[in-house]
This record gives C-alpha cells, structure tokens and sequence, in this order.
C-alpha cells in the first residue's frame, strides 16, 4: 500500500483517538516499516475522496491479482486510471494483494 504525502508531518495537527488495544495491533502489523499513523491518515484520506466524489488514489498493475467482468451500477473512477465508469457500462471488479475489491475500466489492465 502506498502512502498518501499529503504535508509533512511537523505541519499536522495532533489529534487524539482511542482504538482498542488489538486493532491498534493489527494496524501495526499491516502497516509494516510505513507505520500505523501513516497507515490510519491514508485509510481516512481514501475514505474521504470516496466519500466526497473527488479523484481517487490510483494503484499500478502490479497491485491487481486477478480481475471479473462486471457491469457498473453507480458512477464511480477506475482505480488504476481513473477514468469515469458509467451506470450500466461494462466494467472489471479487480482484486487487489490487500484482498480489496477494486473499480477498472475495461482495457485498464492491458499493456
């Protein structure tokens, strides 16, 4: 997963937040050397940009293990691309190595 720069750190805001001990376990253990704070600040940011319409974060190829046909049932942007994806326009579903399903548009995983 990559991070999300946003601003550097020593320009942040400090914000506190309570997790319960066992997540904040897992956080560590998924966020590996990129660290739990940064790894809770790009979970928020990607929900924010999903929540709000803006552009999305993109993966690469590389991050997509296997892909299905799908048709499109809301608008939404193709995570390797992010190109618009219609309402009943063909579509992949791609799975991520995280296990995440993900958005593409048709022809985004050809070379």
């Amino acid at each position: 997963m990559q991070t999300l720069n946003r601003t550097s750190t020593t320009e942040m805001e400090v914000t506190s937040i309570r997790l319960e001990r066992s997540l904040k376990e897992r956080l560590k253990e998924i966020a590996g050397s990129q660290g739990y704070q940064a790894l809770i600040r790009e979970v928020l940011w990607r929900y924010v940009q999903q929540k709000s319409g803006e552009a999305p974060f993109l993966l690469s190829r590389d991050e997509i293990q296997s892909s299905v046909a799908a048709i499109a049932h809301q608008e939404t942007h193709c995570a390797l691309t992010g190109t618009l994806i219609k309402p009943r326009q063909q579509m992949l579903l791609g799975l991520t190595l995280q296990g995440d399903m993900v958005p593409l548009s048709v022809g985004s995983l050809d070379s």
